[in-house]
């Protein structure tokens, strides 16, 4: 129950102890040229390039926790095609050697003295400061969770605690309603909700279930996906297998004692429906760090505010931000990240030398759409919500290729290439496709 009960706070992200690293309990007082908050995906991509920016002994990473996940492949793990181990490694294997870091929770930022203080008191003193702590998970909003995922036929893949609950409660099913949901709230990797559905009928489909099951994906948002070309073949994929999507419908209560799961109709408020469930994935509602939200540096809804082309703050140009934590206008992916990382890294090159950006993010994200154990719908696209395909074919189709580029190659890629600040910028699946080619 206690593991449970942290689903309260944010996801777990990175850090660790190494000799090839400077890393002790936060003491009394410090000061870096550069300071980064947080170490997940973007935290370690952009320290590894900060060091070779200012040099590891003027960089820190504020980051309380001993493990890193590469999250995207929790997809696969809840379907049983990756296990939890293959999805994390210590932080101390990925934080960049030489850089030192302080294991704490980032407590309070104080951007008008240039300070943060940690959770043990100590305060932290910079010249310049990327914020990438990620969002916070609020299992705790929808009521009888997150002590509902005691019970067994309940998972939710955006938890490292929760993740291998999803792949027990698709074995387990018998017959009945396997019911997939969608919050009320911005998440990362939007996709996600709707891919364990796709898997979860293929695996029944495989096992011989299938005609036994009813798969409803139960949705907060107006669409299917917010791109429509990608929600056209979504849609095509909905109809040729079966399933049933409900919009407008968010879940707002679960009886795991009853295998119940209540939802709000977010056209008519206050009108319920009550689902009785065989297998229930949730995706939990989601917000801003809190740290972030309780600073000057957090727009009216919690969200670090920054310029969406330069990835600079909008009132302390000192202070730069990546990934989940912004307030960026794209879906919060790894892609973008990986995109944003080289942007940013320009960015705070120019800042140096007194001169203005001239490197524009243009909101490339990317999600790969896993529609079962093989086939990928790869979706690219940009601020505007026009397509921004790498591959000279017509991305919206269902492909192999697509696949194992998800579930085999960009797991490498993640490792060894945007941890180590060695990939990123603009269109990042392109960069690698020219590299192949010469």
């Amino acid at each position: 129950m206690a593991a449970l009960c942290r689903l309260r706070l944010r996801l777990p992200k990175t850090i660790a102890i190494s000799n090839l690293h400077t890393s002790s309990p936060a003491s009394a007082k410090q000061h870096y040229k550069m300071l980064v908050l947080g170490g997940g995906s973007g935290g370690i991509a952009m320290s590894a390039r900060m060091k070779r920016m200012f040099g590891a002994e003027n960089v820190a990473v504020v980051e309380p926790s001993e493990m890193h996940y590469y999250q995207p492949i929790w997809t696969l793990v809840g379907a049983g095609a990756k296990t939890v181990a293959s999805s994390g490694r210590s932080t101390a294997s990925v934080m960049p050697s030489g850089v030192k870091w302080v294991k704490s929770n980032v407590q309070e930022i104080n951007p008008d003295k240039n300070t943060v203080r940690t959770d043990d008191g100590t305060e932290i003193s910079y010249e310049y400061l990327i914020v990438a702590l990620g969002l916070q998970l609020h299992y705790e909003k929808i009521k009888g969770l997150p002590e509902g995922f005691e019970h067994p036929n309940i998972g939710s893949n955006y938890s490292v605690q929760t993740v291998e609950k999803t792949w027990k409660a698709l074995q387990n099913f018998k017959e009945g309603n396997a019911v997939f949901t969608f919050p009320n709230t911005p998440v990362k990797c939007p996709g996600a909700p709707q891919k364990i559905m796709y898997l979860s009928d293929a695996y029944l489909r495989k096992t011989g279930k299938r005609s036994k099951a009813n798969l409803i994906y139960n949705t907060s948002l107006p669409v299917l996906f917010a791109i429509k070309k990608y929600a056209d073949a979504l849609w095509d994929v909905v109809k040729e297998r079966d399933l049933q999507v409900n919009l407008r419908q968010n879940l707002i209560e679960v009886r795991a004692d009853k295998r119940e799961a209540v939802f709000e109709n977010l056209d008519k408020p206050g009108e319920t429906k009550v689902i009785e469930y065989e297998m229930l994935h949730v995706t939990p509602p989601m917000g801003p760090n809190s740290a972030v939200k309780g600073s000057p540096l957090g727009d009216e809804a919690g969200w670090l505010d920054l310029d969406k082309e330069s990835l600079q703050h909008k009132r302390y140009p000192n202070v730069f931000g990546i990934g989940d934590c912004t307030n960026l206008p794209t879906p919060r992916t790894a892609a973008a990240v990986a995109a944003e990382s080289g942007i940013l890294n320009r960015t705070i090159s120019k800042i140096l030398k007194n001169e203005k950006p001239d490197k524009k993010y243009d909101g490339y994200t990317s999600c790969p759409l896993v529609t079962s154990y093989n086939t990928v719908i790869l979706a690219e696209f940009d601020y505007t919500g026009q397509p921004l395909e790498t591959f000279p074919i017509n991305q919206a189709k269902e492909r192999r290729i697509m696949y194992h580029m998800k579930a085999d190659f960009m797991p490498h890629l993640y490792w060894h290439g945007l941890l180590r600040g060695l990939w990123g910028g603009p269109e990042p699946y392109r960069k690698l496709l020219h590299l192949g080619m010469k």
